[in-house]
């Protein structure tokens, strides 16, 4: 069972509900934060990290001496990381998208394999759950990579909870795709649904099940739940605009640590969760 936990904006708390998921599950979870441009969740299980990992890409190494500045490899390039002046090939490697199309191209050969860094990926343990996370090369902008390394790691085929980044673009497909279930966490608020409603559409391309999970949902209007009925999706859990849930999230404590009866509400989470996917 794979569940990616997701929103349309940030701040929602994606991370709380993961987090507390997993570790209210326990028994050899597996944690991937794949929010590659600023991971966070390691702040709230403190994992022991075990191994770090140097993750590169693919982009083209131009052999000078082999070239002919026939431009085949500009002319099938959709993202213009290369191009030709005075016979000689120009590489601009934040513009790669590693697909390998020069290469398939180039008669003559000229077309190498170099590469650029992308950044880490450390894995470890937080007491029995495996825990994996990405930290995106300051300056880079090509995250999907990244994202499916992390997602590479430690497979097993027990429970695997994905922490996505926000918003709908490429890294939040990125860390969605495949997964058997996706849980949206929004708040009630008019910027809250907006940003909801954005990344339900994008779920929906995907073909896969959702849910929806409700932070501080004692403050703001009902637009949310109104949407929710709407569109038929499930309010799995609502989670209320408490003050110790506030301060333990500042101290980077989880909520079941502090309320140990909300360990039962993420676990009856999950049993919920189990029986959509199951549909």
């Amino acid at each position: 069972m794979i569940i990616s936990v997701a929103s349309g904006k940030g701040g929602t708390g994606k991370t709380t509900v993961a987090t507390n998921m997993a570790s209210a599950l326990g028994g050899g979870v597996r944690l991937l934060d794949c929010d590659v441009e600023e991971p966070n969740a390691h702040l709230f299980l403190h994992p022991e990290i075990s191994r770090v990992e140097e993750v590169t890409t693919f982009i083209p190494k131009i052999d000078d001496d082999l070239c002919t500045g026939c431009k085949k490899c500009a002319e099938i390039c959709r993202f213009r990381a290369l191009t030709v002046v005075g016979g000689k090939v120009l590489v601009f490697p934040e513009l790669c998208h590693s697909c390998g199309g020069c290469v398939e191209v180039c008669e003559e050969g000229a077309v190498g394999d170099g590469k650029r860094e992308l950044g880490v990926v450390e894995s470890g343990t937080a007491g029995d759950i495996l825990f994996s996370h990405g930290k995106l090369r300051v300056g880079e902008a090509m995250s999907p990579p990244l994202i499916q390394k992390v997602r590479s790691v430690n497979i097993n085929n027990g429970i695997t909870i994905i922490d996505a980044p926000p918003g709908t673009s490429c890294p939040v497909i990125a860390a969605v795709k495949g997964a058997d279930f996706v849980l949206m966490v929004t708040e009630p608020t008019p910027f809250g649904l907006h940003d909801l409603k954005l990344g339900v559409e994008a779920i929906k391309t995907l073909g896969i099940p959702c849910g929806l999970v409700i932070n501080r949902s004692d403050i703001g209007d009902n637009g949310v739940r109104e949407y929710a009925a709407e569109e038929d999706i499930p309010v799995l859990l609502e989670i209320p605009f408490d003050r110790k849930i506030a301060e333990a999230y500042s101290t980077g404590r989880l909520i079941i640590e502090v309320q140990p009866e909300w360990a039962d509400k993420f676990r009856d989470l999950y049993n919920r969760i189990e029986k959509l996917a199951s549909c």
